[in-house]
């Protein structure tokens, strides 16, 4: 019998930390939508089809209205997205369905994802899936900065934009952009929800 070691990102409890933190703030957090600039933020840059590698409990896949396909190793974040009515699977599920298919997404989005993986881990996730993604589609990545960085236990390495021009580098993307959300890169040191998110384009 596999065991998964606590505090992984495949744990159910890792999961239910996730929904946990969702739920934070109860009335309060319905009515202010912390959400609000990072769905705005990822709704503009319009990323047409997206598969959504480490969904997760499947926040962006709502934030983009359902428009893509989500894909995450922990099998209790896929039951939570199916449970809300979206499109999830387990790596093994997703390579035997419909969606497996070359050029079928327009965007690869990896958020939150890479700084819980080794460099050659998060190299061979992207290589994975670089397959579905259409000629002159994107790679959006989006990072936390270094508060945030500090604030997860299961975090294992520091994504920033010199990691990621590395990164695209050797997987033979273009960077489009890299920019700080939704305040300035100095913000970071201190707000734990500032981001990097990163634009890397796919040559045709």
């Amino acid at each position: 019998m596999s065991h998964t070691p606590p505090g992984s990102t495949r744990d159910a409890s890792y999961a239910q930390r996730l929904q946990r933190l969702s739920k934070r703030g109860g009335f309060m957090r319905r009515v202010l939508d912390p959400q609000r600039p990072y769905r705005w933020n990822l709704r503009r840059l319009k990323p047409g089809f997206v598969l959504d590698i480490g969904c997760g409990i499947g926040r962006n896949l709502k934030h983009l209205d359902g428009n893509g396909v989500g894909v995450d190793h922990n099998a209790a974040c896929v039951e939570a997205c199916i449970a809300d009515g979206l499109t999830a699977y387990l790596p093994e599920a997703f390579a035997a369905s419909e969606f497996a298919a070359h050029n079928r997404f327009d965007t690869l989005l990896l958020a939150h994802v890479v700084e819980h993986m080794s460099t050659d881990e998060a190299d061979a996730l992207v290589a994975s899936y670089r397959p579905v993604l259409r000629a002159g589609g994107r790679v959006i990545l989006i990072t936390p900065q270094e508060r945030g960085q500090a604030s997860d236990a299961t975090h294992v390495r520091f994504v920033g934009e010199a990691q990621v021009r590395l990164m695209a580098s050797r997987h033979g993307l273009d960077v489009v952009s890299i920019r700080s959300f939704p305040l300035p890169r100095l913000a970071g040191r201190a707000f734990t929800y500032n981001e990097t998110v990163s634009i890397l384009r796919l040559g045709r």
